[in-house]
């Protein structure tokens, strides 16, 4: 899998479509929300033959906080360690190097990120936050 960041080569198409059919975290994102996402965001794309097949897009001031979202390797490409190679480059970012807090949030992927050295907050009572899951369906 060849990994990039350039914009210009993401099938937004095929990112909406999954995050917006597929994920159980963004059922419904309309499509200008996402390209207005994207456009304000550090977004890596992971391709094979030339087909985008891998996603995840960074939150990030680049300099002392980041957030790792949306990410997404499609399924019939999981299992070959895709997801793996996809958050080492993240991780391995220059911008992204010398953060204070690099955050995610995961349902189901504590083990792939705790390869990278995410654990649970360490002072949980020190976040908040406020979390509409349903607000897509909402508009």
């Amino acid at each position: 899998m060849i990994i990039s960041t350039d914009k210009a080569a993401l099938d937004i198409a095929l990112i909406h479509g999954f995050l917006s059919e597929r994920s159980t975290w963004a059922v419904g994102m309309p499509l200008a929300l996402l390209e207005k996402a994207i456009a304000n965001s550090l977004c890596f794309g992971g391709y094979e033959d030339g087909k985008q097949i891998a996603f995840a897009r960074v939150i990030t001031d680049g300099a002392t906080f980041a957030n790792l979202v949306d990410v997404f390797v499609l399924p019939e490409h999981r299992g070959l360690g895709h997801s793996k190679r996809l958050v080492a480059a993240v991780m391995a970012h220059p911008e992204l190097q010398g953060l204070r807090r690099f955050s995610l949030a995961t349902s189901d992927a504590h083990g792939l990120y705790a390869k990278f050295g995410f654990a649970p907050p360490r002072r949980p009572q020190t976040l908040m936050e406020r979390y509409v899951p349903d607000v897509y369906l909402q508009r």
